[in-house]
């Protein structure tokens, strides 16, 4: 079994061996937070499409917003969860583990900070290229973790990269994150061999023996055999920064919908209303009645907030429930998936809606495509660059590159994994305006 005072760390990546001099009085968790907030990555953030197209005339979230919902919410949770477990076990009352809500809260932050432009279209874009489209002749020219890797590349993975990998130019080679937070962000600890098991995996073959150091660090529980590909269980504290962003991102894009004139009021109204009893129902109809709440994006609104915070004490509740088995690693699902039956019903039927309605609407599809069409021409015209560095025109492009991306390395697989870590870290627009350069449809304005 895992132990929680093992589990909370606030040693430093790559600080391990280093005494650091405080300023002020704040914990190495709030740290973690400060330094992503003020960071170029996470700011760059509120120029990444969550799911509708970036906004006009109505604002709807994007990745920024996003995380910051996530982040509320983890704290919540963290905070929740806290109290109760030093309620049954004082002795971890004065101990780090007080200061999960700020862990939680922090790893919400950095959960989407990997994503490419344009989401899970940007994903795609980037493991078809080399799967099936033009880079798929360098299957044979790179190393196999390498392919494995790229052709499975993965939002969660490229976040713990970020994080973790020692990118040159950096100070202390990057963010030098505690090992807890960076463990927090790991949804999936295993590598990108057993993607095609489950679907994602966490964490580049070079950043394995990162990963494998702060697991051992902090007694997480191996759950691969000596000749397998390595496997891990999770850090408990994965289970709170899935909830929240399980809880905000289903919740909040029923919200957007809805301003987007896709869902009708009835409809979020009566998808909203599901997760609550009759009585609770009643009540909260009346409370919108008496507080003269008559704008149909306000009455969404307090909803909405109805909503989560139901949603919040149920996931509170279950992961209190099983405990043992998350620190035993044998918890199975999400703490959404083993809520009560009746809320899981509600929650299931606004993904549903979200599936037919949302999703598979114009504009979201729309956004789909073209970022697909981006971010896969983009691949190729850099790819092509480090694949054929002495041309002319490789050397423009590659100039262009920011030099904490080792893209002029004599190693190819470095230079192709520069690549997507150069693109992956694109804003929409960004992505768009380098795009239409390259394309010879825009020109720079002196």
């Amino acid at each position: 079994m895992m132990d929680w005072k093992q589990l909370i760390s606030n040693k430093r990546l790559g600080q391990e061996s280093r005494h650091v001099q405080k300023h002020d009085d704040r914990s190495e968790f709030k740290r973690d937070y400060d330094r992503l907030i003020f960071s170029a990555p996470f700011r760059r953030m509120q120029n990444k499409t969550q799911v509708f197209p970036l906004p006009g005339s109505v604002f709807v979230h994007n990745r920024l917003t996003h995380s910051l919902e996530v982040a509320s919410v983890g704290m919540s949770l963290g905070n929740d969860v806290a109290h109760e477990i030093m309620n049954r076990q004082p002795q971890l009352a004065d101990t780090l583990f007080s200061q999960i809500g700020t862990i939680v809260s922090t790893a919400c932050l950095a959960h989407d900070m990997g994503n490419p432009p344009f989401g899970h279209s940007g994903e795609k874009a980037i493991q078809t290229f080399f799967s099936e489209g033009k880079g798929n002749y360098l299957k044979g020219m790179l190393s196999e973790e390498l392919w494995s890797d790229i052709t499975h590349f993965e939002g969660n993975a490229n976040a713990f990269r970020l994080l973790a990998h020692r990118f040159k130019g950096r100070r202390d080679g990057g963010f030098v994150m505690t090992y807890t937070t960076l463990a927090s962000i790991v949804k999936y600890p295993y590598v990108s061999s057993l993607a095609k098991e489950h679907g994602k995996f966490g964490f580049f073959y070079p950043e394995v023996p990162i990963f494998q150091k702060i697991a051992d660090e902090l007694g997480l529980i191996c759950i691969s055999g000596a000749d397998e590909p390595l496997k891990y269980a999770r850090h408990p504290l994965v289970y709170l920064v899935e909830a929240a962003d399980d809880i905000c991102y289903e919740i909040m894009d029923i919200e957007d919908a809805h301003k987007l004139k896709i869902l009708t009021y009835d409809n979020v109204q009566g998808l909203f209303l599901d997760f609550f009893d009759e009585e609770t129902q009643d009540k909260i109809k009346q409370r919108i009645i008496d507080e003269d709440i008559t704008d149909d994006n306000e009455k969404v609104i307090y909803l909405r907030a109805r909503v989560i915070g139901e949603l919040e004490r149920e996931c509170v509740s279950v992961f209190l429930e099983y405990e043992d088995e998350i620190l035993n690693g044998t918890f199975n699902g999400s703490l959404v998936d083993n809520m009560s039956q009746k809320l899981y019903a509600a929650y299931r039927k606004c993904v549903d809606i979200s599936k037919k309605r949302i999703y598979m609407s114009k504009p979201v599809l729309d956004v789909e495509l073209s970022g697909f069409r981006i971010m896969d021409t983009l691949m190729n015209v850099m790819t092509e660059a480090v694949v054929n560095p002495d041309r002319f025109y490789s050397r423009q492009l590659i100039s262009r590159v920011s030099s904490q991306y080792d893209i002029d390395s004599p190693d190819l697989n470095t230079r192709i994994m520069a690549v997507i870590d150069y693109i992956s870290g694109m804003t929409d627009v960004y992505a768009l305006d380098i795009y239409q350069k390259i394309n010879g449809t825009s020109l720079p304005i002196i």
